[in-house]
């Protein structure tokens, strides 16, 4: 686990098999996937636990990041496979933990699931 922004948080996985692109993707005020050939389509990403491959895009998309926290409207973090500047940047501005994981970790979690994250503790937890 390599922690790009440091938290702790614990809810329920929403995972995407599909990078994410925050500027194109994802409504502001709703949190709601927008784009209809993203797997994530009409889902919130309110209050999740955001498990994806990376983000996209341009680093605009950092400033989505931020207006969706300041929207209340954000996850409770991200976990990532690689690390991209706009996803960095934007948990950064808005201070939402995010961590990058390996490709055999990231397969191991199942949308749905209840993760717990700290990386005070460089803890990942995987409940059942």
């Amino acid at each position: 686990m390599k922690i790009l922004v440091s938290g702790k948080a614990e809810g329920i996985v929403l995972k995407s098999k599909y990078p994410i692109n925050f500027l194109g993707t994802v409504d502001k005020k709703t949190g709601i996937i927008s784009d209809e050939n993203h797997d994530l389509y009409q889902k919130s990403i309110k209050d999740t636990i955001l498990v994806f491959p990376s983000g996209v895009g341009s680093s605009v998309g950092a400033y989505t990041i931020y207006s969706i926290k300041s929207n209340d409207t954000a996850p409770l973090a991200m976990v990532c496979t690689k690390a991209d500047l706009t996803v960095a940047t934007g948990c950064a501005l808005a201070n939402i933990p995010v961590i990058i994981i390996s490709d055999k970790e990231f397969s191991s979690i199942k949308n749905g699931q209840k993760i717990t994250l700290d990386t005070e503790s460089n803890l990942l937890i995987l409940q059942k």
